[in-house]
C-alpha cells in the first residue's frame, strides 16, 4: 500500500502540474479572443472572467488524459533513470503488479474526468450559453464609457459622462443612417439626456429615449435637409431575442442517451471516449515508460506522442465523420479504442518480455531436435 501511495503521488503530482500548464496556455489564447469581442463592443468586460471560468471544464476534459499520459511517462521514466525500478523488481514487485497499481492510479484519474465529463462540463457550458446569449442582447449602448466614440455598423455613439444619481447618459451625440424612400439618409442627434429603456413584457422591446435635443437627417445644402428640434424622441434598438439553447456541448448526459441526432450521438461518444481512453493510455504509457538508464527518461517520449496524438487524431475525425454520417452511428467510436487496445496489449507483452523470452528459447529447442 506504501508504494502505490507512492507512485499515485509521483504520478497525481506531475498530472496536476501539466493540466495546469496546459490549461494556461489554452486561456491564453482565449482571453485575446474575447479582449478582441470586448474591444468590438460584442461583450462585457465584467463577463470576460466569468466567461472563462465556465469554459475550463470543457478545456480539463480534453487535457486531463494527455496530462496523466505524459504524467506517467515521465514520473515511471524517472524512476527507471534512477534505478528504483531495478530495486522494485529485485524486491519482488512483477510487472504485472506494477500494471494493477498503476490501472488503481487510472481509476481515480478515470472517475474523475467521468464527473468532468458527464456532468460538470455540461453544466457549465449551459451557463456559458445563457451568459453569451445575454451579452447577445445587450446594445452598443449599454458598453458606451464616458468621454469615448463607440461604433457598431454604421452606427457612431458618443456621451460626455453619466449623471450621479439617476445614472442617465449627459450630453449625447449618435450618428447613424436612417432607410427613407430606399435611400440611406444620414442623420445627428444631438441630447442633453438619453436613457436605455427595456419593456421586458413585450419580448425584450427597447429605445433609446434622448431628451431636450435636435436631430439632422439629411446632407447639408440640399432640399431634403431637414433640423428638429424635441423635447423627448424614442429611438427604437434592434434586439436580438434570447433562443434555445441547443449546442451539443451544453446537452446533459442523460438527455443524450435517447438521441438519434448525429450530432447528439457523437458528442455522447466524444465524452465517452475521454473517459475510456484513460486505462488504456495509462497501459500504453506504463509499457513506453521502461527506458535504459543510458537512454534517458526522454528517449520513448517521441513515440508515445506520436501515439497519442493518433489516438486523439482518429478520435476527432470518427467525431465528425459520426456527425456528417460518414461511419454509422452504431460503429460510432468504439473502433478507435479497438485498435488501440490492441495496441496497448502489444506494447504491454512487450514490455514483459515474452516475445524476447519466445525468441530466446527458439535456438535451444531447434538444438535439441538436432540432437
Amino acid at each position: 500500500m506504501k508504494l502505490f501511495r507512492y507512485l499515485a503521488k509521483e504520478v497525481l503530482v506531475s498530472t496536476a502540474a501539466v493540466t495546469l500548464i496546459l490549461l494556461l496556455v489554452i486561456l491564453s489564447g482565449r482571453i485575446f479572443n474575447y479582449l478582441g469581442r470586448v474591444a468590438d463592443g460584442r461583450m462585457s468586460f465584467d463577463f470576460l472572467f466569468i466567461l472563462l471560468g465556465l469554459h475550463v471544464p470543457s478545456f480539463i476534459q480534453v487535457i486531463l488524459p494527455l496530462a496523466f499520459f505524459l504524467s506517467l511517462l515521465l514520473a515511471y521514466g524517472r524512476l527507471y533513470i534512477e534505478n528504483e525500478m531495478s530495486i522494485l523488481f529485485a524486491s519482488g514487485i512483477s510487472k504485472i503488479k506494477l500494471a494493477g497499481y498503476t490501472l488503481g492510479i487510472a481509476l481515480f484519474v478515470t472517475a474523475l474526468s467521468a464527473c468532468i465529463n458527464f456532468w460538470i462540463s455540461p453544466t457549465f457550458e449551459y451557463k456559458a450559453q445563457e451568459i453569451t446569449q445575454a451579452q447577445d442582447q445587450l446594445t452598443a449602448f449599454d458598453f458606451l464609457q464616458p468621454g469615448k466614440f463607440e461604433s457598431a455598423g454604421q452606427r457612431a455613439t458618443y456621451i460626455e459622462s453619466f449623471t450621479n444619481n439617476e445614472g442617465w447618459m449627459e450630453n449625447m451625440f449618435v450618428s447613424d443612417y436612417t432607410n427613407k424612400n430606399h435611400q440611406l439618409v444620414p442623420t445627428q442627434t444631438l441630447a442633453r439626456y438619453g436613457e436605455l429603456v427595456r419593456f421586458a413584457e413585450h419580448d425584450g422591446l427597447q429605445y433609446l429615449v434622448l431628451k431636450d435635443g435636435v436631430r439632422y437627417q439629411g446632407k447639408p445644402g440640399t432640399a431634403n435637409y431637414t433640423i428638429t428640434t424635441f423635447d423627448t424622441y424614442a429611438l427604437r434598438i434592434e434586439d436580438t431575442p434570447a433562443g434555445e439553447i441547443t449546442a451539443e456541448e451544453a446537452q446533459s448526459t442523460l438527455s443524450l442517451l435517447n438521441a438519434t441526432d448525429p450530432k447528439l450521438v457523437a458528442e455522447l461518444q466524444w465524452r465517452m471516449s475521454l473517459v475510456i481512453m484513460v486505462p488504456i493510455l495509462a497501459i500504453i504509457g506504463l509499457s513506453l515508460s521502461q527506458v535504459n538508464p543510458r537512454q534517458g527518461r526522454f528517449f520513448k517520449m517521441l513515440p508515445a506522442i506520436v501515439l497519442l496524438i493518433a489516438y486523439l487524431g482518429l478520435l476527432i475525425w470518427g467525431r465528425t465523420a459520426i456527425e456528417k454520417q460518414t461511419i454509422p452511428t452504431q460503429l460510432g467510436l468504439w473502433w478507435v479504442h479497438g485498435v488501440f487496445i490492441m495496441i496497448a496489449t502489444y506494447t504491454f507483452l512487450l514490455f514483459n518480455q515474452v516475445f524476447s523470452r519466445k525468441a530466446a528459447k527458439l535456438p535451444n529447442s531447434t538444438g535439441g531436435r538436432h540432437a
